[in-house]
C-alpha cells in the first residue's frame, strides 16, 4: 500500500452518461472500486415496505486507464475537484469529491498504481487468484504448435505435403521474436534457412503459418528484405521463396462454382493507373477489379479460366511511399526481378500513427459520455475514417483468401518486420478459409498462432504500464506544488492524436530529417514518443547518457530481439501505441455480424477478449513474444485468458451457430468473404447503443443497407485497398521505383553512390516527385495533402 496516499474515500458522486449516483470509493493496489446503494424503489404495491436493495459496485483496473484529468476547483466557481476517466473499454467516468485534497490523493495514488509500476512483473496478472470457474481448466494447454501442424497435415515424420517442422529456432537463439518450431519447405536445409534469414528484417524470413487442405496451397508471412539503396538481394531468400511457391501443383481443378465469390468480372482497356480511379458508373465490385488487376500482371499467354491458373502472390500490406522509404534506411520490397515465379501486390493499409489518430479520433467524439447522455456525432464519426480503415483490412484479407481458396496460389504477406499488419491479413486470411478458426477453440488457436506465438508487440501496442503523458491537471494555480503537471487539456494527453498545423511541421521536419539520416540506425522508428531521432534499440540509460548502442543491436541483421523489454524499468512509448489488435477484433466482429450463423462465438466474447487484453489480469498478452513468455514463466506465474472464457463457455456461444459445412450448399460453404460496403460500427464496444453510430436499429436481415450507408457517408465509386501490383515484367497502379529511373514505375538496378545519376539521389528525386518536399502544394500525388503525405512517410513501426 505504499504506493496509496488514501485508501477510501466517502460521499464521492459519479458521473456517468449523465446520471449521478452517490457512493464510497476504495484504491486497492490493483483496482479503483466505487460502490454506492441504489435508492429503495418507493413504489411498492399493497402497502408492502420498500425492496432493500443490494450495493453495486464498478471496478476499474489501473492498466485499462488510458487518460486521467484532475480538474481542480476553481476559486470562483461552485463545480468541486473532480478526475475524469477514459479507459481503454471506452467507459468514461467522473468522480466528483467532496474537497480538493481527497481528490489530490486519489489522483496522485491513481498515477503511482498506474504509471509508476516499471515492471511487467508488478501487474495485477502476477497476483490474481481465479475463481471457482477457471480452476477447472488450463487454457496455456490449449495451443501446441505440433498439434496444429498435424490437424494441417504436416508432422515432423512425413514431408509429403511438402513441409517439414525445423528447430533451427528451439532456443530462439536463431529469431527471437519467431516462434521455437518453423514449418519451412521439405526441399529447404536449415543452412539455406540461416542464410535467407540474413536477409529479413529481424530474421523473421519466409515460414508457413496456414496450409489449405483441399489445394495444399499456404499463406505464409516474414518481414520486409533488406534491399536498400543497393539493390541487395539473397539467392537463399529467393531459393526459400520458390520452394514455398513449388509445394503444390498448378493444374489442380478449381473449387466448385459454388464457393466462388458473389461477384462478376469486368475486362479492363487501362494498364495503367490507380485501380479505383476512372471507372465507369456500372463498375463491378473492388473484389473483381483486384483479381482482374492480379490476372492481368500474370506472365501466362492463353485464356484466363476463372479459378484455374495459379498466381503466387507477395502481398506488401504497406502504402507504396513507405515501402519506398524504408529502401532509403536499408529496408523496402522486393525487386520482382529476382522472383520472376511470383506477383507483388502493394496494399495501402496506414501505419500504427495513422490508426491510433483515427481511433483517437472516435474518442473525440465520445469523451463526453461521463457528463452528457447526448449520443455522438455521425458527422465526426464518419470524418475519424475508422470505417474506412477496418474496410480496408477486410479488402485486403479478403484478396489474400480468394487468392488461395479461388485461384489455387501460394501467398507470403508482409509489412515492415512483420508483426501488426501482417498479423492482422494472416489471421483474418485463415478466418475466411477455415472454419475452424470460426469455432471458438479454433479462434482461440488462431490467436495464440498468429498473434502471440509468431510476435505481435503486445506491450509496446498495448501501453500496459501507461505513461505520465496521459495524466494531466486543469486549473493548476500559480505557486502549486512542483509535484503536479502545469494545466494540460484533456484532448492533449490523449495518446499522440490529434496534434494540428504545428505538430504536423513538426513531425514532417523530423521524418525528413530521419529519412536522409545515414547514422539512423534504427530499422523501424525514425521518430520516438518523445519526437526525438534515437535508435528504436536505444536504452533510456544509454540515452541519456549520450552513449550509442552497440553494434549488437542492429537486430536486422544479428537477430537480437529488439523487443524485450527492459529487466529492471519499462516505460510506454506514447507513439508506439497504437489499436491493432482491437482492429483485428472489429474485423471479426464485422464477419460475424454478416455472418450470423458461421461462427460458434457471440459477440460479447470478442468484446471481453478486448477488455481482457488491457485488464492485466492475466499473462497471455503480456509480453511481445513467444520467447519472452518462456522467460518470464507466464505459464506457471500467471493464468491464461482462456481460462476465464472457458470456464463461462455458455456465455460466448453462438445460439444461431451451425456447425455443418457443405460447399454444395449456399451459406454453409468452407469459404466466408466479407462485404466491405457493409463495414459498421461496433456500438457494442464503444458502449453505446446501436442506432447512436449506425443510424436506425439493424438486424442482420437488413444490415446490408444500414452497413452500406455507414460506408457511403465516407466513399463515393467502389473503393479498392489494393494500390499496385508488380511482376518482373510490368507493373499496375501506384507501384514504388525499383529499377530504372525513379517516378517511372522502376529503380533499384544494383547501382550504388549517390551521384547525380545515382540511386540515392533517384531516390530524393521520388520523394520530391511524390509531394513530400517543401515545394509540394495540398493536392499533389494523387489528391493526398502534404499532412497526409508526410504521416504516411512518418515513423514505420511495423
Amino acid at each position: 500500500m505504499e504506493r496509496t496516499r488514501i485508501a477510501r474515500v466517502d460521499e464521492v458522486k459519479l458521473v456517468r452518461r449523465g446520471e449521478q449516483v452517490e457512493g464510497t470509493l476504495h484504491l486497492t493496489p490493483h483496482h479503483l472500486i466505487f460502490c454506492h446503494t441504489p435508492s429503495p424503489n418507493l413504489d411498492e404495491p399493497n402497502g408492502h415496505p420498500p425492496h432493500r436493495t443490494k450495493p453495486r459496485e464498478l471496478w476499474i483496473t489501473y492498466p485499462i486507464i488510458q487518460t486521467c484529468t484532475l480538474r481542480l476547483s476553481h476559486p470562483s466557481s461552485h463545480h468541486p475537484s473532480s478526475i475524469r476517466l477514459r479507459c481503454r473499454d471506452f467507459t468514461f467516468v467522473c468522480l466528483c469529491f467532496p474537497d480538493e485534497k481527497k481528490a489530490r490523493d486519489v489522483y496522485d495514488s491513481i498515477k503511482a498504481w498506474t504509471c509508476k509500476l516499471g515492471r511487467i512483473e508488478k501487474l495485477y496478472a502476477f497476483s490474481y487468484q481465479p475463481q471457482a470457474p477457471e480452476k477447472e481448466v488450463n487454457g496455456w494447454d490449449l495451443y501446441d504448435a505440433r498439434r496444429e501442424w498435424k490437424r494441417l497435415g504436416i508432422s515432423e515424420k512425413d514431408p509429403e505435403k511438402g513441409w517439414r517442422i525445423s528447430k533451427i529456432n528451439t532456443n530462439y537463439g536463431f529469431s527471437p521474436t519467431y516462434p521455437a518450431l518453423l514449418a519451412v519447405p521439405s526441399a529447404i536445409s536449415d543452412n539455406t534457412l540461416n542464410y535467407a534469414g540474413r536477409y529479413r528484417s529481424r530474421v523473421r524470413l519466409p515460414v508457413l503459418t496456414y496450409l489449405h487442405p483441399v489445394n495444399n496451397c499456404s499463406i505464409t508471412r516474414s518481414s520486409q528484405p533488406l534491399v536498400g539503396v543497393r539493390g541487395n538481394r539473397s539467392i537463399q531468400d529467393e531459393k526459400l521463396l520458390l520452394a514455398i511457391f513449388s509445394t503444390s501443383h498448378s493444374n489442380q481443378s478449381p473449387i466448385d462454382s459454388s464457393s466462388r465469390p458473389r461477384s462478376r468480372q469486368s475486362p479492363r482497356s487501362s494498364s495503367s493507373g490507380s485501380p479505383t480511379q476512372d471507372v465507369p458508373p456500372d463498375l463491378p465490385d473492388p473484389e473483381t477489379l483486384e483479381d482482374q488487376m492480379i490476372l492481368r500482371t500474370s506472365s501466362d499467354d492463353g485464356p484466363k479460366v476463372y479459378g484455374a491458373q495459379q498466381h503466387n502472390l507477395i502481398v506488401d500490406a504497406r502504402p507504396t511511399v513507405n515501402a519506398l522509404a524504408m529502401q532509403a534506411v536499408g529496408l523496402g520490397s522486393e525487386n520482382m526481378d529476382n522472383y520472376r515465379f511470383a506477383t507483388k501486390a502493394y496494399l495501402g493499409i496506414d501505419n500504427i500513427h495513422v490508426m491510433r489518430d483515427s481511433l483517437n479520433k472516435v474518442i473525440d467524439t465520445l469523451k463526453q459520455s461521463d457528463v452528457t447522455p447526448m449520443p455522438p456525432s455521425r458527422e465526426a464519426l464518419t470524418k475519424s475514417g475508422w470505417l474506412k480503415h477496418i474496410a480496408g483490412i477486410l479488402d485486403g484479407a479478403s484478396l489474400i483468401a480468394r487468392q488461395v481458396a479461388l485461384q489455387h496460389s501460394h501467398v507470403l504477406i508482409h509489412c515492415s518486420d512483420g508483426w501488426d499488419r501482417t498479423s492482422q491479413l494472416s489471421a483474418l486470411g485463415q478466418l475466411c478459409l477455415d472454419p475452424y478458426y470460426r469455432t471458438l477453440e479454433g479462434f482461440i488457436v488462431l490467436v495464440e498462432k498468429d498473434w502471440l506465438s509468431f510476435g505481435h508487440m503486445f506491450n509496446h501496442r498495448s501501453g500496459f504500464l501507461s505513461s505520465e503523458k496521459w495524466f494531466s491537471i486543469e486549473n493548476e494555480r500559480i505557486g502549486g506544488s512542483d509535484n503536479h503537471h502545469p494545466r494540460t487539456s484533456l484532448s492533449n494527453s490523449g495518446g499522440g492524436g490529434g496534434g494540428g498545423a504545428s505538430h504536423a511541421i513538426e513531425n514532417a521536419f523530423l521524418s525528413a530529417k530521419g529519412f536522409f539520416n545515414k547514422d539512423n540506425a534504427s530499422r523501424e522508428s525514425f521518430v520516438d514518443s518523445d519526437g526525438e531521432l534515437q535508435p528504436y534499440e536505444q536504452s533510456p540509460s544509454s540515452k541519456s547518457s549520450g552513449k550509442k548502442p552497440s553494434s549488437s543491436t542492429a537486430t536486422s541483421k544479428t537477430g537480437k530481439d529488439p523487443t524485450a523489454s527492459d529487466k529492471t524499468t519499462t516505460t510506454t512509448k506514447v507513439k508506439e501505441t497504437s489499436p491493432v489488435f482491437h482492429q483485428f477484433l472489429d474485423a471479426t466482429y464485422q464477419l460475424l455480424y454478416q455472418n450470423p450463423t458461421r461462427f460458434e462465438f457471440n459477440e460479447r466474447f470478442l468484446r471481453r477478449l478486448l477488455y481482457h487484453l488491457y485488464s492485466c489480469q492475466y499473462g497471455t498478452f503480456l509480453y511481445n513474444n513467444e520467447r519472452e513468455r518462456v522467460e518470464a514463466g507466464v505459464r506457471q506465474k500467471t493464468r491464461s485468458v482462456w481460462d476465464y472464457f472457458l470456464g463461462r463457455r455458455e456465455q460466448f456461444l453462438n445460439p444461431k451457430f451451425e456447425e455443418r459445412v457443405d460447399d454444395n450448399v449456399r451459406g454453409r460453404e468452407r469459404l466466408v468473404l466479407p462485404r466491405g460496403e457493409e463495414v459498421r460500427w461496433w456500438s457494442e464496444v464503444f458502449g453505446r447503443e446501436d442506432r447512436e453510430m449506425n443510424g436506425v436499429p439493424l438486424t442482420p436481415n437488413v444490415g446490408a443497407s444500414g452497413g452500406r450507408k455507414n460506408r457511403e457517408e465516407a466513399k463515393g465509386p467502389p473503393t479498392s485497398v489494393l494500390t499496385g501490383v508488380e511482376t518482373a515484367e510490368q507493373a499496375v497502379g501506384a507501384v514504388p521505383p525499383v529499377k530504372g529511373t525513379v517516378g517511372n514505375g522502376v529503380m533499384g538496378n544494383g547501382e550504388s553512390g549517390d551521384g547525380k545519376g545515382g540511386v540515392g539521389s533517384q531516390l530524393a528525386a521520388g520523394i520530391k516527385g511524390l509531394g513530400i518536399g517543401s515545394g509540394a502544394k495540398g493536392g499533389g500525388a494523387g489528391g493526398k495533402s502534404q499532412v497526409r503525405m508526410q504521416r504516411e512517410m512518418e515513423v514505420e513501426m511495423q
